[in-house]
């Protein structure tokens, strides 16, 4: 039993392709957002920190902010610094505040959050804010008797919460790794494809080593739309055939069990294909222990994130692999490895062990941001050994092709690049940086 829940969560170390989440969430029409084009790259990291909704981009954002929603957006920014325990500031002397919505008071109100801990920010809130780069006024100077519009309250509370993790060297470290030969540097990081706010803010010295590359490599790039019509005709059935006519009736019969609790249409499930079946349903057994939904997390996702700032950023984007490969191995399985591997995600749903999906996926969580590397791996170990034609498929071969791809550009290029895949991909066995130390490369910690 044991043994299938890992079975079940390895596609969120190994594979990118959570287009059942990823994508509705990707394309959802909301409209045209009412953001301004200076503020989005800091608004895409703030969206990961928990602290506001993306509702407000179409709720005037542009707008003054009312003090309803300022004063939650603090609470939240309060509760976030409050998450890092750190020690107090015994001196502390509050800045005095009137609780109206000018640029002046807000500021006033965040330098309160922080100052109340032992962090170097002085007894300035405006001094402390310019120096950090927190407030950036115009040309008509700071505004500070300005109302507020809501996203530059964001925006400033984005700020804070960034700055003070930094200050603190408190951002999530994840597992990470350098290699390099005289002439190309590659950062690789272990990425899980789900996420919560909690993995959020980054290190600096891993946002810093992100900032300095030329390009980032990912496993497959999920924003790239072209790729989702032959993910669409390869997952699914062409007419006459269904997952009826793939599937043992026992396996069928679960998967009407699974439908109905859930109130999911059958009539939606029947064209997809077990492997498809599989990722869509996998995260159905999980509670609300988050407190976000299943496309929330992916949105969350180490992959996302990266993926998301390269767009903003203008860095170019490099797949390891692709969509179109990755979709052309999980249809590459035998009819009988789609159908244990939907078995599995069914029976996970099912019969809910000891330990459950949302158990492993903590313990990843708390491991990530610490970096710590042997405890993340260990709670790998089970999967090796793991002979099944799934697991075969989701390691294996796959590593010894990226790593061949990170050796080639060692070899014949120049430069800097930041490389994001599964996590698994490094630490299981004969993984990338087994394949790269073969060739001759010495891999080192991130961290030392």
């Amino acid at each position: 039993m044991k043994k299938m829940y890992r079975n079940v969560i390895a596609t969120m170390l190994g594979f990118v392709l959570l287009f059942s989440t990823v994508v509705p969430a990707i394309q959802a029409e909301e409209g045209v957002p009412d953001v301004s084009p200076w503020a989005a790259e800091i608004l895409n990291e703030g969206e990961k920190y928990g602290v506001f909704s993306t509702d407000l981009y179409f709720d005037g954002f542009r707008s003054d902010i009312s003090i309803e929603k300022l004063n939650e957006l603090l609470a939240l920014t309060e509760d976030k610094i409050a998450s890092l325990q750190l020690s107090e500031n015994k001196d502390f002397k509050p800045a005095s505040y009137k609780e109206d919505t000018t640029r002046g008071d807000i500021i006033n109100r965040l330098y309160n959050i922080v100052a109340q801990y032992d962090l170097p920010v002085g007894d300035d809130a405006v001094a402390y804010m310019k120096e950090r780069g927190i407030l950036k006024g115009s040309g008509k100077g700071l505004d500070l008797d300005k109302k507020s519009t809501t996203q530059d309250a964001v925006v400033l509370a984005i700020r804070v919460i960034k700055d003070t993790y930094h200050l603190a060297d408190k951002g999530s470290k994840g597992v990470a790794w350098v290699v390099e030969d005289e002439d190309t540097q590659v950062y690789l990081l272990g990425s899980i494809h789900l996420g919560t706010p909690d993995l959020y803010p980054f290190n600096q010295k891993l946002l810093n080593a992100f900032e300095e590359s030329d390009a980032l490599l990912v496993e497959a790039n999920i924003l790239d739309v072209e790729a989702l019509d032959y993910y669409a005709e390869k997952a699914m059935y062409a007419e006459g055939k269904t997952v009826k006519d793939a599937v043992s009736a026992e396996t069928f019969a679960k998967l009407e069990k699974v439908a109905e609790t859930y109130g999911l249409s059958m009539d939606q499930l029947m064209n997809q294909k077990p492997w498809l079946l599989s990722s869509s349903l996998s995260m159905l057994g999980m509670d609300d222990s988050f407190g976000i939904t299943p496309e929330e997390m992916s949105m969350h996702g180490i992959d996302m994130y990266f993926l998301l700032d390269a767009l903003m950023k203008g860095k170019p984007v490099i797949e390891l692999e692709g969509t179109r490969t990755q979709v052309d191995m999980f249809d590459a399985l035998s009819p009988e490895g789609q159908e244990q591997m939907l078995l599995d995600t069914l029976n996970a749903i099912l019969e809910p062990s000891a330990e459950t999906e949302n158990d492993v996926m903590l313990d990843w969580f708390e491991n990530w941001k610490k970096g710590d590397i042997e405890k993340f791996a260990a709670s790998l170990q089970e999967m090796e050994g793991d002979t099944s034609e799934f697991n075969t498929m989701l390691f294996g071969e796959r590593d010894a092709n990226m790593a061949a791809k990170i050796t080639n550009l060692l070899e014949e290029e120049e430069g800097t690049f930041f490389v994001v895949v599964g996590a698994g991909h490094f630490l299981v066995d004969k993984n990338i940086r087994y394949h790269l130390e073969q060739d001759g490369y010495t891999v080192q910690p991130f961290y030392q």
